[in-house]
């Protein structure tokens, strides 16, 4: 694997198991000695974007905000992990053209299963109308048209899922641009 810095961009819906295969892959791509930062939506929104709310202007401010550290990370020569919903299409795109050195994973889960993961029980308020602003159910999600890699994290193995990140970070590791292999 190559010693240039890379985003590897998680988008999906809230539980669809963007942070659980990020943290897979950035175990994995440290045992093979390469530097990495994982940058999680829900810390970044903690410590980077405190006091955004939900509208889709905050959300594209935390995206480019994120965005921003992964493209001064991925320059120096880090693989960064970005584990976030990022919900619109066009801000996703806008940071994919900063940083360059980016593929893009669609980590999809059909909607019965996320209720069914929701331990909080989020997504069967938001179905309620009892949430507002809630991505997928009450505020669009725009999948991506063209990811790297579209993963379907309710059929196949957290295993299995990486082994095809692998195989796209290898592939653009042997281009040195991006090439959609989805």
């Amino acid at each position: 694997m190559s010693d240039a810095g890379l985003t590897i961009w998680f988008t999906g819906l809230s539980g669809a198991g963007k942070s659980t295969l990020a943290n897979a892959l950035e175990a994995e791509l440290r045992s093979r000695g390469r530097r990495v930062e994982v940058l999680d939506g829900d810390v970044v929104r903690e410590n980077l974007s405190k006091g955004l709310g939900f509208s889709k202007e905050d959300r594209d401010v935390n995206i480019r905000r994120i965005g921003f550290v992964a493209h001064l990370l991925t320059r120096n020569g880090v693989t960064v992990l970005v584990s976030a919903i990022s919900p619109y299409r066009e801000v996703r795109d806008e940071v994919r053209a900063m940083i360059g050195r980016f593929i893009e994973v669609h980590v999809d889960c059909e909607m019965d299963e996320l209720v069914r993961r929701d331990v909080k029980g989020l997504y069967k308020k938001a179905l309620a109308g009892e949430i507002a602003n809630f991505t997928g159910v009450s505020d669009p999600y725009e999948a991506p048209l063209h990811p790297e890699v579209k993963v379907d994290s309710a059929r196949e193995s957290v295993a299995e899922s990486l082994d095809r990140v692998l195989e796209a970070i290898e592939q653009f590791d042997a281009v040195g641009t991006h090439g959609h292999t989805a």
